[in-house]
């Protein structure tokens, strides 16, 4: 079997941060005989044609100086700053759907896979529409549902890619309520997982030294580290220290907070870091913390990959009852859920943890179990492969 996957990002060259966990859904999906290939964008005028054996169609739609709409931020923020990328927004719809419509014109695909419909609905219909006919599935991460809530013509592209999808899929029950609102299709939950392998506890970690904290993700408002930061001003979490790792708008913001709140030596800003040193940074942890917040636009989170991240460490974790975050922890049994925003509770529930070393081992042993029971990629892939076969089955109909 065939799928193509229409993707708005894929890495340019190894080590390349973008969608590790598509990555590695693909080469799973490889794995049990799915031939997989991905149709994105291109970048600055360019970009490679194959990742770890993949082959990569990218297609052009604006000129290179201007032609980082993708792959650097997300493609809403950077439109919303600036007249030019927001016409590079049209420009990619344009375009590829005319590179779509080529592509599919040379190439069989049994499926194609779209992963976020907006704008990529219209590509689906493009392909769906060829004389090929393949077989149309489209993924739902949430953030595309609530960028189409503040418009009429997004909300009909998300109707009619769910319409001509023979399956549709959200990441968790929080998207699946979401795109309820738009439709009346039916929807199928599968979550993604860390794009890690399950990781051994390095042995001899945890050293005389403070409690540590850890928080891996980009640094923007629905992540929630202002309320991180307020939460370590409180008197119970005085002897904590914050490990940060990541970058993002909000880096220099977060960095002011710490300094005007007197957290600046206990409080690091790593920015990216090597997988190795990741690694390293999880080691060490304590606990990790997601303090997800609904941001501005209405966003949060469709999953909490890192939280699943934290999890292959056995390391206990502290988040927001936000967006799909509760369809991975379980509050009291693999770490321990908070309000969203509030402060003063993710503070005494970290040092509940800091205060109790049995139960840290006890939730991380618990975490790493749920990942390999209900995160394993090999789980995933296999519904995925059922997904692929029932949606050609029903195109065939």
């Amino acid at each position: 079997m065939r799928v193509l996957h229409i993707v708005t990002a894929y890495p340019r060259s190894a080590g390349d941060p973008i969608v590790p966990w598509l990555v590695e859904l693909i080469a799973h999906l490889r794995s049990r005989g799915i031939d997989s290939e991905v149709f994105t964008s291109a970048y600055r005028g360019g970009g490679n044609d194959s990742y770890n054996g993949v082959p990569i169609v990218r297609f052009r739609y604006f000129p290179a100086r201007w032609e980082r709409l993708t792959h650097e931020e997300n493609a809403a923020d950077r439109t919303g700053r600036s007249p030019i990328y927001a016409l590079a927004a049209l420009c990619y719809v344009v375009c590829g759907a005319l590179a779509i419509r080529r592509l599919i014109r040379r190439r069989r695909y049994d499926v194609v896979h779209v992963h976020w419909p907006v704008p990529h609905a219209v590509f689906g219909w493009v392909a769906r529409h060829s004389r090929n006919h393949p077989a149309l599935v489209t993924t739902y991460y949430g953030a595309e549902l609530r960028v189409a809530a503040r418009s009429r013509i997004l909300t009909a592209l998300l109707r009619l890619g769910a319409r001509i999808s023979a399956v549709n899929v959200a990441i968790s029950r929080h998207t699946a309520a979401d795109l309820a609102r738009v439709t009346e299709r039916p929807v199928e939950i599968i979550p993604y997982s860390a794009a890690v392998a399950l990781a051994p506890r390095a042995e001899g970690a945890r050293l005389e030294r403070p409690f540590t904290l850890l928080f891996v993700g980009r640094l923007v408002a629905r992540k929630g580290v202002h309320v991180l930061l307020r939460a370590l001003q409180r008197p119970e979490l005085a002897a904590a220290r914050l490990e940060i790792v990541g970058d993002g708008p909000e880096r220099e913001s977060l960095t002011m907070q710490a300094a005007r709140e007197g957290l600046s030596s206990r409080v690091s800003f790593a920015g990216r870091v090597s997988d190795e040193e990741l690694r390293a940074a999880y080691a060490r942890a304590d606990a990790f913390v997601l303090p997800a917040v609904e941001d501005a636009r209405g966003d949060t989170e469709g999953l909490g990959v890192v939280l699943l991240e934290a999890m292959s460490y056995r390391v206990p974790v502290v988040a927001s009852r936000s967006g799909g975050i509760e369809d991975v922890v379980v509050d009291g049994t693999t770490g321990f859920l908070v309000p969203a925003g509030d402060a003063e509770a993710l503070a005494a529930a970290i040092a509940r943890l800091g205060s109790d070393p049995e139960l840290r081992s006890r939730l991380g042993e618990a975490g790493r179990e749920r990942l390999e029971s209900e995160f394993a990629w090999d789980r995933i892939a296999e519904r995925w492969v059922r997904v692929y076969e029932r949606a050609v089955t029903e195109a065939r109909s």
